[in-house]
C-alpha cells in the first residue's frame, strides 16, 4: 500500500480546523510560512526520493520497479498538485487586488 503523504503535504493549511480565527496578523502569517516551508520541503523530499529510486534502479541496484514507479507518480501527482495551488493562489491574490475598498 502505497503512502500519499506527500500530497497531504502540498496544502497542510486546507486540513486544519477553523478554530485558529483570533490568531494577530503576525502569528497568520508566521504560520502560513511555517505551513509553506513544510510543503516546499515534503515536496523537494518526494522528488529527491523519486530521483534517487530512479537513479537505483538504471544502476541495477533495485529490481522493484513498481516501488519506483510509484514513488515517481506520487513525486508527479505532488508536483501537479503544488503547480494548481500556486495558480489558485496567485489567481486569489490578483482578484483581491481588484477588489476596491
Amino acid at each position: 500500500m502505497t503512502n500519499l503523504s506527500a500530497v497531504s503535504q502540498v496544502s497542510p493549511f486546507l486540513n486544519k480546523s477553523q478554530t485558529n480565527l483570533k490568531n494577530t496578523p503576525a502569528e497568520a502569517h508566521s504560520a502560513f510560512a511555517s505551513d509553506l516551508k513544510k510543503a516546499i520541503t515534503g515536496l523537494n523530499s518526494s522528488q529527491k526520493l523519486s530521483d534517487q529510486k530512479t537513479e537505483a534502479l538504471a544502476k541495477g541496484e533495485i529490481n522493484d520497479l513498481h516501488d519506483v514507479m510509484t514513488t515517481a507518480k506520487k513525486a508527479s501527482i505532488t508536483l501537479q498538485t503544488s503547480v494548481e495551488v500556486q495558480g489558485k493562489v496567485i489567481e486569489a491574490y490578483r482578484e483581491i487586488m481588484r477588489m476596491q475598498v
